[in-house]
């Protein structure tokens, strides 16, 4: 019987460290890293919410702008061939898309010289290309900034932990050391995600944006060459 309860307490003994095994969650990670580090972090969450709001506003906009009929060039020129300038117009107006904007400013232009025609498509087309790239750069801004935000917490997380160490007294308390130590990996692990998600949103937006342009070239060039074809 003595035998038998030494080993039943000798289980209960290896069973206790098993038992004290300890967690963190990622609020508990955050909110142990001080008032600096949860400044930083509140400042990085913003961040990111107006990185997402940009990009999915603008990736919504580049798409609604790349939309157009396929027979639309075919369609002006048939107007343009047969003097239906007015028809030429409503039909820009109905599409209501960069490229049919482009179109009708050259339609509005159609008797003066060619060159003339073309300078006023390139001036529209600067416009509208100004219009697709609205906000855009604030993605690039983020990308670049969050990271050195993040890396600033880490600075700060290094000289809490320093500044424990040199006012111990000779006894490092390891959980005030700890909280230094949090803010600086906390942070910066932060900064990063917020930076690649911005770059990644950035990056996505230009190439849609460049196809979008040119399409906006591709269409100028066919109304330019229809207009240059001999009667």
């Amino acid at each position: 019987m003595i035998l038998q309860g030494n080993i039943q307490e000798g289980a209960e003994v290896i069973t206790d460290p098993e038992s004290t095994e300890k967690t963190l969650s990622i609020i508990e990670l955050i909110s142990s890293g001080g008032a600096a580090g949860q400044v930083i972090i509140a400042v990085l969450f913003i961040l990111l919410i107006v990185a997402i709001y940009i990009y999915f506003e603008r990736l919504f906009a580049i798409k609604a702008a790349s939309k157009i009929d396929a027979n639309f060039m075919n369609q002006i020129k048939d107007h343009v061939s047969n003097g239906k300038i007015d028809s030429a117009q409503v039909l820009c107006a109905q599409v209501n898309s960069p490229v049919s904007r482009l179109i009708n400013k050259g339609i509005t232009r159609i008797g003066k010289p060619l060159d003339d025609i073309n300078t006023a498509i390139e001036n529209a087309g600067r416009l509208e290309i100004y219009g697709l790239e609205k906000n855009v750069s604030v993605l690039a801004t983020i990308s670049g900034a969050a990271p050195m935000i993040g890396f600033l917490g880490t600075v700060i997380g290094m000289i809490l932990s320093i500044f424990e160490i040199a006012n111990s007294g000779g006894q490092i308390d390891i959980k005030l050391l700890a909280d230094g130590l949090y803010t600086a990996m906390t942070t910066t692990v932060a900064g990063l995600i917020v930076g690649i998600v911005g770059y990644i949103a950035y990056n996505h937006l230009v190439v849609k944006t460049d196809k979008v342009v040119y399409q906006m070239e591709a269409n100028s060039l066919e109304f330019l060459d229809h207009l240059n074809e001999p009667i």
